[in-house]
């Protein structure tokens, strides 16, 4: 399938992450950080040491102080951008699929990311079988020449298999070198929950994004009456009776998970967005992530 048309390309293009904190990241790229080089944003000064290289002295100051100083400069480096992408089997449900929608929005972030030269991984979860290699070339990609290639993997991942949401992100922060970006695509619909992952990552000082997709007939339900449900990850079974008197409890109960998950968010400053799978992707990307400063 075809991941994103050329016009949201090019619209994308003119966007770029805000990261609200300086990179820390140890490979040159084009975000302003803490380390001092070599670049034309003057930072600081300091004292000569022997051995300093004289190109970088001060002689302006030298004349007024009669002290030799070094001017530094800030050195610019990448920002490590990590999508966490459920791919498990209750991400096939809907119509359109809740996966392919994800699927979307994680390559517009990391269109935007290899635009702005940053750094991405897409660490899709659970692990899957005979999908070693192209998750594999997911992971560390960099510049925006490798565009058409990550589009072509991203576009390989297939959803499958039983989640576990909080372990899969707990993994991911500690096992990232430095932190950064993490923006978490999910339906966050894990019978364990979600606390514990988003925690670590915020533990682990990144800056989260969470977007919960579900599809339109989990918001809405069109099926009513004696129903068999199949969970489609453990394949579960349980019979129920739904009647349109239920919808209404039922609808409470959505909006009351969807509340909980917005408040804990914004209780430890994790950006929250919520779509379901036939909004248009436009208006996620253009205007909720952008009004909400993730881009800009």
């Amino acid at each position: 399938m075809s991941l994103l048309t050329a016009d949201l390309l090019r619209r994308l293009e003119q966007f770029q992450l805000l990261a609200a904190r300086r990179a820390k990241s140890s490979a040159k790229g084009e975000r302003r950080s803490r380390a001092r080089g070599q670049s034309v944003e003057f930072a600081d000064y300091r004292n000569y040491v022997p051995g300093d290289d004289f190109r970088y002295l001060d002689w302006n100051l030298y004349g007024r102080l009669e002290r030799l100083f070094l001017k530094l400069y800030e050195e610019e480096r990448e920002l490590p951008v990590t999508v966490f992408l459920d791919a498990s089997e209750s991400m096939n449900f809907g119509e359109p699929r809740k996966f392919d929608f994800a699927r979307q929005a994680a390559a517009a972030v990391g269109y935007v990311a290899l635009c702005g030269f940053d750094r991405v991984t897409v660490t899709a979860f659970p692990e899957a079988l005979g999908e070693g290699a192209v998750r594999g070339a997911l992971r560390s990609v960099r510049g925006r020449k490798s565009a058409i290639q990550f589009f072509r993997d991203l576009s390989q991942v297939t959803a499958q298999g039983t989640a576990n949401l909080n372990e899969a992100l707990r993994r991911g922060a500690l096992a990232a070198r430095q932190a950064g970006v993490a923006v978490v695509l999910s339906d966050f619909l894990d019978p364990a929950g979600y606390e514990a992952g988003l925690t670590a990552l915020v533990g682990r000082g990144f800056q989260v994004s969470a977007v919960q997709i579900l599809a339109p007939e989990e918001v809405n339900p069109g099926v009513f009456g004696d129903l068999r449900l199949v969970d489609a990850e453990t394949g579960h079974e349980q019979e129920v009776t739904f009647g349109r008197y239920r919808l209404s409890i039922y609808q409470q109960t959505v909006g009351n998970f969807c509340q909980k998950l917005r408040e804990f968010c914004q209780s430890r400053g994790i950006n929250f967005f919520t779509a379901t799978s036939d909004t248009r992707l436009e208006q996620l990307l253009l205007k909720q992530l952008r009004e909400a400063e993730v881009w800009g």
